[in-house]
C-alpha cells in the first residue's frame, strides 16, 4: 500500500514516522474556512474531510493507495483557539489555558478506493488537558523562546510549556501532538486485512 501523508506539519510527520510506515508526504493547499455553526469535534472532522477532497479534484488515487489527512484544533470556553497571528496573541491564548482544562480535538481522515469505489472514512479524537497556573514570565520566556505562532492555542505539548505547565491529560498525547497515532496503526492494520 502506497501511503500518502496530506500534511505541512512536521510533528505530523514525525508521528508517522514513529509508526514505522513508509509513506510519501505532499502538501495539500485547501480552504480551512469551516461554517460558523460547527463546534469542537466537527470542525477539524470538516477541516481534514476537506483537505482530501481538495486533494482528490486534483488527484485520482489508484487502487493501492490511500490518503490521510489530518487536522488539529484547541477548544476552550466553547471557541477555537487557532493559530496565533503574533506573539501577543499568543501570549493571550496562554493566559486563557492557564489553571483550566481544555480540550484538544484532532480529526483523521482516510481516502482510497476499495472494490474500484472511492471510500473516505473520517474519526475525531479528543484530549483534555489540564494547565497549572503559568506566570506571565513563564509565559513570556515560552513565546520568545518558541515561537508557537505555527501551533492550534499557542503551544506544543512537546515542548518546554508542555513539561512545565501540563499537569494532566486525559486522552491520547499525540493526539494533542496533532496525529492520532493509535487510529491511524488500528486503521491501517485492519485495511491490510481487508486486502
Amino acid at each position: 500500500m502506497n501511503i500518502i501523508l496530506g500534511s505541512q506539519s512536521p510533528r505530523r510527520r514525525e508521528l508517522l514516522r514513529g509508526l514505522d510506515i513508509d509513506h510519501s508526504e505532499v502538501v495539500i493547499d485547501a480552504d480551512e474556512s469551516y461554517p460558523s455553526e460547527l463546534q469542537g469535534g466537527d470542525i477539524p472532522m470538516y477541516i481534514s474531510r476537506a483537505k482530501a477532497q481538495a486533494y482528490l479534484r486534483a488527484h485520482e488515487l489508484s487502487s493501492d493507495e490511500l490518503l490521510i489527512t489530518s487536522d488539529t484544533i484547541v477548544w476552550s470556553a466553547g471557541r477555537v483557539l487557532g493559530k496565533p497571528h503574533s506573539e501577543q496573541e499568543a501570549c493571550g491564548m496562554l493566559k486563557s489555558l492557564s489553571d483550566k482544562t481544555h480540550q484538544v480535538f484532532t480529526a483523521v481522515c482516510f481516502a482510497g478506493r476499495r472494490n474500484g469505489q472511492p471510500f473516505m472514512d473520517c474519526f475525531v479524537d479528543r484530549a483534555d488537558v489540564t494547565f497549572l497556573p503559568l506566570s506571565e514570565a513563564d509565559i513570556t520566556y515560552y513565546v520568545s523562546h518558541y515561537h508557537p505562532l505555527d501551533k492550534a492555542g499557542a503551544y506544543g505539548i512537546q515542548e518546554w510549556i508542555g513539561y512545565i505547565g501540563v499537569s494532566q491529560i486525559k486522552g491520547s498525547f499525540f493526539t494533542v501532538m496533532g496525529f492520532p497515532t493509535h487510529i491511524v496503526h488500528q486503521y491501517i492494520n485492519k485495511l491490510k486485512m481487508l486486502n
